[in-house]
């Protein structure tokens, strides 16, 4: 285990992930300082690890996030079985996401969004104008072609926006940030996933002692029985778990 700032940071199958102990230490740190910092902010749960062993292009953009955090129950519980002396928190990427645009509209922070389908991306901006007063400096659906990308990215650099949130889904939303980064590295990029959908109230979260139980998945799961074959393809990182191969 090594510590960076004085937070910890765990290493679960090969990836480094910070151990923040709660969501607020989190927003904290990425906001200390003249302005929020920059690189790119990634949420790590089992699926996505599973991933990363079969995708080499998906490793290589994990390895080289700066700031990955354990969005996922069973990564807390594998950090807390390898290190068992971690304070270490799961934090819920669609909660640390509102977080952050909470502090951004608290500090006139600029924000681009990129994702989603375009009447959605709408409503998350204007939500999040009367929510959090958030500095929108630019907005951008998932539906762009491979030829628009450049385009995107000047616009991402005209804005000036310290703060891009991607919502495209894993392992696209990653290479849409490592791309716009190599073109405009002074922002905080984060991947989103479904989490303007979640935001403007068009899909359903698990009620709350669900998400406290770390139930949520389960819930999911029977909000969704189409997602039964992705979780049984998790049954190798509880393999990995009950092990000790992490």
């Amino acid at each position: 285990m090594d510590t960076v700032d004085g937070i910890a940071q765990y290493r679960i199958r090969g990836l480094v992930i910070w151990g923040f102990h709660e969501q607020r230490q989190c927003v904290d740190y990425l906001f200390a300082g003249a302005r929020v910092k920059t690189g790119t902010l990634v949420a790590i749960n089992a699926e996505k690890v599973l991933a990363s062993e079969r995708d080499a292009v998906l490793l290589e953009l994990l390895n080289k996030a700066e700031y990955k955090y354990a969005d996922g129950i069973s990564i807390v519980r594998s950090i807390r079985r390898k290190y068992p002396s971690a304070d270490v928190a799961r934090i819920a990427g669609a909660d640390l996401w509102e977080g952050i645009m909470a502090r951004a509209g608290k500090e006139g922070t600029p924000v681009f969004l990129i994702g989603g389908r375009p009447a959605i991306l709408e409503q998350t901006a204007e939500r999040l104008r009367l929510k959090w007063n958030v500095n929108i400096v630019g907005l951008q659906d998932g539906y762009f072609a491979p030829a628009a990308q450049e385009s995107l990215f000047a616009r991402v650099r005209a804005s000036g926006a310290a703060i891009v949130t991607v919502a495209m889904g894993s392992p696209k939303q990653e290479k849409v940030m490592r791309d716009c980064r190599a073109s405009y590295p002074n922002a905080l990029y984060m991947g989103v996933g479904g989490t303007y959908d979640v935001f403007t109230g068009h899909v359903k979260r698990a009620p709350l002692i669900w998400q406290r139980l770390g139930l949520e998945w389960l819930y999911r799961l029977f909000s969704q029985p189409s997602r039964l074959r992705r979780q049984l393809k998790l049954l190798r990182f509880i393999g990995y778990y009950i092990s000790g191969r992490l």
